[in-house]
């Protein structure tokens, strides 16, 4: 079974609103995966995403509120067959974390979306609400590349 995870920093503000655009895609696209998020930090683990991510989420009709921060362990480089990071600092943390034998494809989330390989999803925590619509369109139209790659398989 495919299993994708999104990681970001704390798992509260990108990687869960990739983790609901990736749910949405999926779904849409009729694909059978396992979805989950996680942070390479563990700050906020337990703690639902930040206010800000819900209501961008929620004005898109979706509803990340029961979602919990996780950081990111070693199995999941076993456990997940894809694994997205947000970031260069976040794919470098999981290349470091990666176990020697580690199974799942890591890569830059916006690589999936062609002409926008090698570039990050911009951390919108320390600013405005401009920010988290800007991180839900990036991971949502993302989301729709992966989707697409994975149904053609």
């Amino acid at each position: 079974m495919t299993r994708v995870l999104f990681v970001c920093l704390g798992n509260i503000c990108r990687s869960p609103l990739a983790e609901a655009a990736f749910r949405h895609a999926a779904e849409e696209a009729g694909l059978t995966v396992e979805i989950d998020s996680a942070g390479t930090g563990h700050w906020h683990v337990g703690k639902p995403p930040d206010p800000r991510s819900q209501e961008i989420a929620a004005q898109h009709g979706v509803d990340i509120a029961g979602q919990r921060a996780r950081q990111v362990a070693r199995e999941d480089f076993h456990a997940f067959t894809h694994i997205f990071a947000m970031d260069h600092d976040n794919l470098a943390d999981l290349q470091l974390l990666a176990p020697h034998d580690a199974t799942a494809e890591l890569a830059l989330l916006l690589d999936m979306i062609p002409g926008r390989e090698g570039e990050a999803v911009a951390d919108p925590y320390y600013g405005g609400p401009e920010g988290f619509a800007k991180a839900w369109a990036d991971a949502r139209e993302a989301a729709g590349h992966i989707a697409g790659r994975l149904a053609r398989l």
